[in-house]
């Protein structure tokens, strides 16, 4: 048994972590939590982390706890929480909005000014023994939801978003432009959703098949060739006519970007989910002339985290499959590596239990 009070794995520099007792956060607001994390999914930006130390503007300056994706059971509660007892199996929204700007006012407390969000700089994430949040921040899981597939409501909490901005509606034809997790939970959530035609694209084979076992209605693999060729060939092999209804990039892949512009109709819809080059070429006169809706998503906002948790719990969306596997907390940098060589789909630390 660990003596550590709050054991933590700590992003110090590139490729440079340690495991840090740290003290066990404390209940500053009537209306908080704290949760024994249980477990943690390794997502691509705590990689990118790990990697480089930095993502656009948000460097690690100081010693920073990495994770986002989690969930735990509640440890400890606020006097006036309601919702929420000691003992609870919880999803974890690792994002505190200051909820007084014009954006968290309107609704849309993702685009908040003052985001407090775990495991990016200067704030740290989940992979620690504890962690402190809001209790509106906790989603209870019900009986048939595992707290391993807790964790996933993270990045299924994304897809929902993404999906959302979409405006998918049953009977439509979605493009998805990569089948990393990300990208297969979109083409669940639009199959959820009532879209008819759900088409993964990626260029590795492995991830197709299993995008074609999972929820994509039919696959793609771009050839070395022209945006537009790729479009004319995916359009005609999926009958979709003049085009897709709906396109969503979750590669960050300039290619992709293009021929998801490409393979739209006119007045098709075009969201931008994956995390690319922070400057790229764009095909503009295309999205123009087409009077394309193009939009941008941005981790998860009001109910997207609740209608993630009803989608499991209800059967209409799996995310189980995705878990290939699960390492001990001490392993945590193992894990990185294995997701940096592309290993599996979704990685699992196990957290260190209270």
């Amino acid at each position: 048994m660990s003596t550590a009070q709050n054991l933590s794995f700590v992003l110090e520099g590139i490729h440079r972590v340690k495991y840090e007792d740290r003290p066990i956060p404390e209940l500053k607001d009537p209306h908080g939590v704290i949760v024994n994390v249980r477990y943690t999914g390794i997502c691509g930006s705590d990689v990118h982390y790990w990697e480089h130390g930095s993502i656009g503007q948000f460097v690690v300056k100081d010693p920073m706890v990495l994770g986002h994706e989690s969930s735990g059971v509640i440890a400890k509660v606020g006097s006036a929480v309601t919702t929420l007892k000691v003992g609870d199996q919880v999803a974890m929204e690792p994002g505190i909005p200051c909820r007084r700007c014009e954006p968290c006012k309107a609704g849309k407390y993702n685009l908040c000014y003052e985001m407090a969000f775990a495991a990016t700089p200067p704030y740290d994430g989940t992979l620690a023994k504890y962690y402190a949040l809001p209790e509106d921040f906790c989603y209870k899981l019900p009986q048939q939801i595992s707290l391993p597939e807790g964790a996933l409501m993270e990045p299924l909490g994304v897809a929902v978003h993404i999906v959302k901005q979409a405006g998918v509606t049953p009977g439509q034809s979605v493009v998805v432009f990569g089948a990393g997790p990300v990208g297969l939970l979109c083409c669940a959530v639009a199959r959820a959703y009532g879209a008819s035609k759900i088409i993964a694209v990626d260029i590795q084979k492995q991830r197709l098949d299993f995008a074609k076992e999972y929820a994509a209605t039919a696959v793609f693999e771009p050839a070395k060739v022209a945006a537009q060729d790729n479009a004319a060939r995916l359009i005609a092999e999926n009958q979709l006519g003049p085009g897709a209804d709906v396109a969503i990039d979750a590669s960050g892949a300039e290619p992709s970007v293009h021929t998801g512009i490409h393979v739209l109709r006119t007045g098709g819809t075009y969201v931008q989910g994956g995390m690319g080059r922070s400057e790229m070429n764009f095909p503009i006169m295309a999205a123009c002339t087409k009077e394309l809706n193009v939009k941008g998503s941005f981790r998860y906002g009001s109910g997207d985290y609740k209608l993630a948790v009803e989608l499991v719990a209800s059967g209409k969306v799996d995310v189980k499959k995705l878990i290939t596997g699960t390492v001990k907390f001490e392993e945590a940098e193992q894990a990185f590596q294995g997701v940096k060589a592309g290993k599996g789909i979704k990685t699992l630390i196990a957290g260190i239990e209270a």
